[in-house]
Parts: C-alpha cells; sequence; structure tokens
C-alpha cells in the first residue's frame, strides 16, 4: 500500500519524526541542565556535544523501529505509550554501550542518562497526550485528561483474555471511541484486532495500538488471518449505496456483524458500545447527518416553557428528546394515551434531570381542558404531533379523523392564539397533497386552518406547518410491521409491485421540525427533504436480506393490492404549489395555495357536526366541496397487481 501513501502523508511523517528528534534533543540537553544545576562546567560541554550527537544517531532510529510514527497522535493510547517506553529505555542502553566502550564514560555523566531516559518518556508521551486532548476539545468532546490517563493506565497493565475478538470497519472518530470505551470498561467482553477502513492513507496506521489492516474488500481474508469472529460496522454517516456494498461483504465474510446507529439517533452526539445493534432498514436511508442551526434553534427553546401535544407518540415522544438537548425550563408532554405518556414521561425525568418535566393526561378535543392547561404553564411555543394517522383505519372511521385531527387542530390553534403563544407548529404529512384518503383529507383542511390564522393581526402567535413524509420505524408504518412479518416467517405483504413513498427516520424528522420552528416568521408551510422515494417492494426485500434472509426463497413478499385511500405515489407538493429554498438545504418553503378560505367558512362547524352524528355520507361530501379533486375511496375500485 506505501504506493498510495500521499505526498501529504510524507510530509506529516517527516514533520512528526522532527518533533520527536528536537524534544529528545530538549531532553538530553535539560538532563545536563538538572545535572549540573544549570550551569555547565567545560569540561563537561564536550560531551554535551557529543550526546546531542548520540541522541539523533541512536534514539531516532530506534523511535522508528518501534513504530512511533504509524500511529494517530489524535489517537493515543496506552500502547502507544508503551512504545515510547520501550524505544526510550532501549536507546539509552545503546547510548551508555557505545560511550562505555568508546569513552568508558570519560566526559561524561552517569547520571545524566538517567536523567535523559526519564525527560524523554515524560515529553514524548506528554505531547502525545496533548495532542489528543487539543483534538477531543476541538471536536466538542469532553472526556477528561484523567479519564484519558486512567485509560492508559489500564491497557498497559491490564489485558482481557477469552474475549471475542472484533474486526471494526471504519478508521474514523466513530471507531476510535469504541475501542476507547472497549478498552476502559472491563465488563465488556471484547478484543479489537483490527480496522478495515477504504482510505489508502490510514493502511498501516494505528488508533490506541490497533492496525488498520486493509480496505473493506478484504474482510474475508482479513478475518481469516486475525481469528476474528465479529464485525461492527463503525460508519453511522455512510450513503446508502456504500452501507449496501459494506453489508454484502459482511454477509459474504459469513460473520456475525452490527451497526452503529446514525448520529440523529445518538442524542448527546456520543458513541458508546451500547448503543451497538443490528442492522435494520434506516440505516440503508444513507443520509447525510441533518445540520442543525444549533444558535438559532437554541434561541426559542432554551429556558422556555414548551408543550409538545401527542407527547407519547413516535414523533411527538423523539420531540421531546430532542427538545431536551436544549434544555427549556419546562416541557409539557400532552396526551391522552396513558400507558405512552408515562413512559415518555419517565424516560426524560430519567436521561434530563435539569428539564422540569410536566406530563399532562389530556384530550385535544377538549377545548376547555386544553386551554386550562395552556393557563396553567403559559408555554412560548406549542409542537401540535397529536393525530391519527393510519390511513385504512380512518376509511372506516371518519368522524374519527374530523374530531380528532380537524377539530383537535382547531381548539389547540384558536387556544393558543387566545393565549398569544409566541409559535405554534403544526405537523404535517405528504398526504395532504392532493388527498385520496380520509386522512390526507383531514390534514389538508388542518392545514388550510392553520395558515389561515396568520392572516388575522388580533394575536401575536406564528402559525407554521412542517409537511413531511412517511417516518421509518413510526408507529403504523410498515418497518415495524415488515418487522413482525419476518420474525413469524413471513409472507411479508406489500400492497403494490410499483408502490413508492417517501421515508425520513424519526430523529432526523424531528430535527428539521426545530430547524424549520426556528426559521418561521408566521404562514409557511415547511416541507423537508425527503430524498428519492423508496420503492417499498425494494424496502421488503431489503429488510428480509438484513434478517439474514433470502426473498422469494426463504421469506415470500406476497402482493395484496392497494388498501382503501393509498395511492401509488405519494407527493410532498402540489400542482399548484411553488416551493422556494431557504438558508437550510434540506428545508424548502411554499410560497402558498392560492387556496379560497371563503370555501372554509362555516364548513369547520357542519364537518364537526357531521362527525359527531357519524354521518359518513355528509363528511365525504362535504370533503369534495372544500377540496377540489377529492374523491372518497370506493371499494371496486381498488387497485391490485396483475396475476
Amino acid at each position: 500500500m506505501k504506493n498510495s501513501e500521499s505526498p501529504s502523508f510524507h510530509r506529516n511523517l517527516i514533520i512528526v519524526f522532527l518533533v520527536d528528534a528536537f524534544l529528545a534533543v530538549c531532553a538530553i540537553v535539560l538532563a545536563y541542565m538538572i545535572r549540573f544545576e544549570f550551569n555547565v562546567p567545560d569540561i563537561m560541554k564536550s560531551g554535551l556535544v557529543q550526546s546531542v550527537a548520540l541522541v539523533l544517531v541512536v534514539k531516532m532510529p530506534v523511535f522508528y523501529a518501534f513504530n512511533m510514527y504509524r500511529g494517530m497522535w489524535r489517537y493515543t493510547s496506552g500502547s502507544d505509550v508503551v512504545n515510547v517506553i520501550k524505544a526510550s529505555i532501549l536507546s539509552s542502553l545503546l547510548i551508555m554501550a557505545l560511550v562505555l566502550f568508546v569513552k568508558n564514560f570519560g566526559g561524561f555523566s552517569r547520571s545524566v542518562f538517567a536523567i535523559d531516559l526519564c525527560l524523554t518518556i515524560f515529553l514524548l508521551s506528554g505531547f502525545r497526550l496533548c495532542v489528543k486532548k487539543y483534538f477531543e476539545i476541538s471536536a466538542g468532546n469532553r472526556f477528561s485528561m484523567l479519564t484519558t490517563i486512567g485509560t492508559i493506565i489500564k491497557d498497559i497493565f491490564f489485558r482481557e483474555n477469552g474475549a471475542t475478538k472484533l474486526l471494526i470497519i471504519g478508521a474514523g472518530s466513530c471507531g476510535e471511541r469504541i475501542v476507547r470505551e472497549i478498552i476502559k470498561n472491563s465488563m465488556l467482553k471484547y478484543k479489537v484486532v483490527g480496522f478495515l477502513d477504504d482510505n489508502p492513507k490510514k493502511i498501516g496506521k494505528t488508533i490506541h495500538g490497533i492496525t488498520v489492516l486493509n480496505v473493506i474488500d478484504s474482510l474475508e481474508k482479513v478475518a481469516k488471518k486475525v481469528e476474528a469472529t465479529e464485525v461492527l460496522i463503525a460508519i453511522p454517516t455512510a450513503e446508502a449505496f456504500h452501507m449496501r456494498r459494506i453489508i454484502d461483504i459482511c454477509k459474504d465474510s459469513g460473520l456475525k456483524f452490527k451497526i452503529i446507529p446514525d448520529m440523529g439517533e445518538l442524542i448527546n452526539g456520543n458513541v458508546s458500545v451500547s448503543a451497538i445493534r443490528d442492522l435494520s432498514f434506516r440505516d440503508l436511508l444513507g443520509r447525510e447527518p441533518v445540520r442543525l442551526d444549533q444558535g438559532r434553534i437554541g434561541e426559542y427553546l432554551e429556558n422556555q416553557v414548551i408543550l409538545i401535544t401527542g407527547a407519547g407518540g413516535s414523533i411527538g415522544s423523539e420531540l421531546c428528546r430532542q427538545i431536551c438537548r436544549f434544555n427549556p425550563a419546562t416541557l409539557v408532554l400532552y396526551d391522552n394515551a396513558e400507558t405512552p405518556l408515562y413512559e415518555i414521561d419517565h424516560e426524560l425525568k430519567n436521561y434530563f434531570k435539569q428539564v422540569n418535566i410536566v406530563p399532562v393526561l389530556g384530550d385535544i378535543r377538549d377545548r376547555f381542558q386544553f386551554s386550562k392547561a395552556l393557563e396553567a404553564y403559559s408555554p412560548v411555543s406549542v409542537f401540535h404531533a397529536a393525530a391519527y394517522k393510519h390511513v385504512p383505519m380512518l376509511e372506516i372511521h371518519p368522524w374519527e379523523a374530523v374530531l380528532n385531527n380537524i377539530m383537535g387542530t382547531v381548539n389547540v390553534a384558536e387556544c393558543c392564539k387566545r393565549l398569544n403563544v409566541q409559535r405554534f407548529v403544526l405537523m404535517s404529512t405528504d398526504k395532504a397533497v392532493r388527498p385520496s384518503s380520509v386522512m390526507g383529507a383531514s390534514k389538508r383542511i388542518s392545514e388550510i386552518f392553520v395558515q389561515n390564522q396568520s392572516t388575522s393581526f388580533d394575536h401575536q402567535t406564528k402559525f407554521m406547518i412542517v409537511r413531511f413524509g412517511n417516518v421509518a420505524g413510526s408507529a403504523g408504518s410498515v418497518v415495524p410491521l415488515f418487522k413482525k412479518q419476518i420474525r413469524s416467517g413471513g409472507p411479508v405483504t406489500v400492497t403494490h409491485p410499483d408502490v413508492t413513498r417517501f421515508f425520513m427516520t424519526i430523529p432526523e424528522a424531528c430535527q428539521l421540525i426545530l430547524q424549520a420552528g426556528a426559521m418561521g416568521k408566521g404562514g409557511e408551510i415547511f416541507i423537508l427533504d425527503m430524498g428519492r422515494p423508496v420503492k417499498i417492494a425494494d424496502m421488503a426485500a431489503d429488510m428480509i436480506r438484513l434478517s439474514g434472509y433470502q426473498p422469494g426463497k426463504d421469506i415470500a413478499i406476497k402482493y395484496i393490492g392497494l388498501r382503501p385511500g393509498e395511492k401509488m405515489f405519494e407527493e410532498l407538493v402540489a400542482e399548484n404549489e411553488v416551493t422556494l429554498p431557504t438558508e437550510h438545504d434540506k428545508i424548502t418553503v411554499l410560497n402558498g395555495s392560492g387556496y379560497n378560505m371563503i370555501k372554509l367558512n362555516g364548513k369547520i362547524d357542519q364537518l364537526e357536526q357531521f362527525a359527531l352524528e357519524q354521518n359518513c355520507e355528509m363528511i365525504f361530501s362535504l370533503f369534495e366541496e372544500i377540496l377540489p379533486g377529492y374523491r372518497p375511496y370506493v371499494e371496486n375500485e381498488s387497485a391490485f397487481p396483475p396475476n
């Protein structure tokens, strides 16, 4: 691999080598100064000059021979310090042997070499630790120097026997932190035997004394050589095609393999062995980490009172976790589902002790109840995530969609307006675009109502909407359904071979919701960049493979036809809507749909009345009247694929 080493690699090697040479010379000179109390006698000055020459001629080749220039100083560990100690002792003994053989110590002080040995170890090891600490501080890492030194001492004197031999794919900061935790935690029965990385500049280098052995394609060959039995993929930002390639290589090797989650899943940004998990579909979405304007988000969340409706749901609970990172004074959790509310309340109080967490068991349909909660806690921002989202279920219960999704939103929005809440953010969906389902229609009407609130000037509330597609892993999404079907042996049910959907991970969606909330001035519909739409059939096949089976052979894929209200494809923007860029590359904003609000006037009250009567026919009729193009689902028009 030497031919692949770049000029910058050789330049860095020369710089590091010269730094060590300088420190070694400083050590011998300082040893003379200490020995003779900073007044070297003339008779010893010749010995000083000769000692400097011997240091350069003897010590530097020995340092090189002990692989002191293969490690990455930013990842200095106990094994690196051991190399410094060994090389310093051997080189000092060689110098003393030469002086004894040639000069019989004439003109030299024996004690100088003992002092020089101690100083050399101190200066070379200390400088490496300082470089490591600099990179940690630069990366925002709070890993203390005392802990660093403690880890290194433990690495020098204590070794684990009988541990599982682990190969790590990815010789970056994520892989380094995993190795550091394995070294630090004696309870972890792992021994890292090497790294694999496709960066040619890293091949042959070491991290905490562990060598980057080869490129990822050589996994099977390297694993046999080092007798590894497990593989850990530590590249949390890998793109989809790259992750697929790595997974295929791991499968071909026959080794057990796991993954470190993407950074969006790691709330505090710290990689931990406890976060290691099996592969899942979200690892194949392959997005770059979401870039957040931390300062701008912190301005409206830090030390403030925030309320989230639907706080126990998939989106609501993740919003709670993300918001707690910004240290609000109080976070009010509003939900009508007792068990999920209890669970998120318990979790947040355990992990975010600095935040005042207040659970409120309440229903957004009850305006009086929600109004009392607002009056009691006076939040400055409300994130409205509460909604019924299951498309087929709402097709047979349209009145519930009206009462919960539409009237619940009306209640929350009007209470916020009356009490001058500063921000109101509605979570919407791509199904609101040219809706073909009751769920989509209810969310589109909610969008229209909320957007219309920004046209009046009798309040101070900024109303905004965030529209996004399916969230991988959320309740009701196909991902947990597919997992359950695979566990039971199949078949995995897909509605149609060509149906596509947009997908985003829960943390990714919530982070962009917070960013959009910081950008909104009132009246906007923000669109989150969902990337390319994903074929559900391809997703099913991928998940079967990730579970260790072959699609169509071990687990069947069965096509069952589109369900009530479903479309072949979803879209984030309607024909009459035009998006404009924002300062965030993953968020665009609609310039307005041009909806005639007169059509909505009076219709909300009628919808509520028909919903209370469970009059489906009139609910559908009003949907068609309010939303041009909407057509209720008809049973015999269901789309099934050809046999």
